[in-house]
């Protein structure tokens, strides 16, 4: 269980030597369990040439929407001919499947030798255009459109921005050997950036979606780095006296918090994120933990044991006095925003189980979400309607997802391997 992690770091095996990266690993495989009390039912039409890409747009939009239990996918098979412009929708033949919404499309060559995905959404009960966008893409990016689309749907339908075109990162452990793994939110295009048999831990994203955060034992001790993951590039920002552990990007990408032990317990600091000197900002006698920024940027949540036993404070990014916010149980860790920044998931240990809650910050309630035995690690989606954590299946870690909620929840496995320690990056700009 990744808690305290001043304690923690000190349970690692310390084992082998760096390894090189590896290229890309299989899916991750995702079930869906529980949906929304209310399905939307939208049909998505195949996209007229589609077969010349890699992916087909629609099967990967389809796919997208479905997993998160808010839509039903009404199929399309039997229209002929598929309309491609809202003039050739016959509406009668989507009402009669029950369908309140369809996206329709088309893909053409370009003389570039790349494609023009042209896509529309459209409401068939007012037989209206709610949206339409047109993208230029190579084939390797067919993925990324149709997710760009999905998120198209997602908002207009729901009125939330959606969070299709995102990516995860996470540990893959086999055997003695740890890999850092970035793939997108659907699990596909898994990349090892970086691969060892020393253990790898607390990965988290910059706010630009192009670095990583992590942990590293591969010196015989913890280590902060951070990675460019267009580069490959890397250096070692927090390499102080003692443990360095649990970085937290500020929401700015300037700056680090770490926790350090170079003056005794494990204590926050803030750094630049190019490295070099670090000032204190807590100041106990107990372990402080497990950094957190607010999007705005103002104050820190943290695990503390300061009242003799793990609890979630919130501080300054400045320091000064602390605020305890939770009472109920006496284990309460791993906190982290939600993105509006008025609700924080944690992790809460009841009855020997580690299960997610979520506690309301401006009426202090709490929601329970998950009921597994050992659930631990949580990161919300940038649009702050699913949270992304680890947990076990079988005797081996899997990765899960749960809403806001508590309502929907899938799980993402790989076909061997424990998965764990995940966190899911920010939007992203452009192919």
């Amino acid at each position: 269980m990744r808690v305290l992690m001043g304690i923690a770091l000190l349970l690692f095996a310390l084992l082998g030597s760096i390894l090189s990266p590896r290229p890309a690993h299989a899916a991750l495989t995702i079930e869906i369990i529980g949906g929304g009390e209310r399905q939307i039912p939208v049909a998505i039409a195949p996209l007229q040439g589609e077969a010349r890409l890699p992916h087909r747009i629609s099967e990967v939009v389809a796919a997208d929407l479905a997993r998160t239990g808010l839509f039903r996918m009404v199929d399309p098979g039997g229209i002929a001919p598929m309309p491609v412009e809202p003039g050739e929708v016959r509406y009668g033949d989507w009402t009669s499947r029950g369908a309140e919404a369809l996206v329709i499309g088309s893909i053409t060559p370009t003389a570039d030798g790349r494609f023009e995905v042209r896509f529309r959404l459209l409401d068939v009960q007012k037989q209206v255009q709610l949206a339409g966008f047109s993208y230029t893409i190579s084939g390797a990016q067919a993925r990324n459109a149709a997710h760009r689309i999905a998120d198209v749907v997602y908002e207009k339908l729901l009125g939330i921005p959606g969070a299709f075109a995102t990516r995860i990162v996470y540990v893959v452990k086999q055997g003695p050997r740890y890999e850092l793994q970035v793939s997108d939110a659907d699990g596909f295009g898994a990349q090892t950036v970086l691969a060892s048999n020393e253990p790898i831990i607390s990965p988290t994203w910059a706010p630009d979606g192009n670095r990583l955060a992590y942990v590293s034992f591969e010196a015989k001790k913890p280590i902060v780095y951070v990675q460019t993951l267009s580069s490959g590039q890397r250096r070692a920002v927090a390499n102080f006296r003692g443990s360095n552990s649990a970085p937290a990007w500020s929401p700015d990408g300037r700056r680090l918090a770490v926790v350090l032990t170079r003056d005794g317990n494990s204590q926050i600091y803030m750094m630049s994120a190019q490295g070099g000197s670090a000032s204190r900002l807590s100041n106990s006698a107990s372990i402080d933990t497990e950094p957190n920024f607010s999007p705005d940027g103002q104050s820190l949540l943290f695990t503390s044991d300061r009242g003799g036993s793990p609890q979630i404070y919130r501080m300054s990014v400045s320091g000064g006095s602390v605020e305890r916010l939770t009472f109920d149980g006496t284990y309460n860790v791993s906190p982290r925003y939600s993105p509006d920044g008025k609700s924080f998931v944690y992790v809460q240990r009841s009855g020997g189980r580690f299960n997610l809650m979520l506690q309301e910050l401006g009426t202090r309630q709490v929601i329970p979400l998950t009921d597994g035995v050992i659930d631990e690690s949580p990161s919300f989606a940038p649009n702050g309607r699913m949270i992304l954590y680890a947990s076990k299946q079988g005797g081996r870690g899997i990765l899960a997802a749960v809403s806001n909620d508590g309502r929907i929840k899938q799980r993402l496995t790989v076909q061997s391997g424990d998965v764990r320690e995940p966190a899911w990056g920010p939007m992203q700009k452009g192919f």
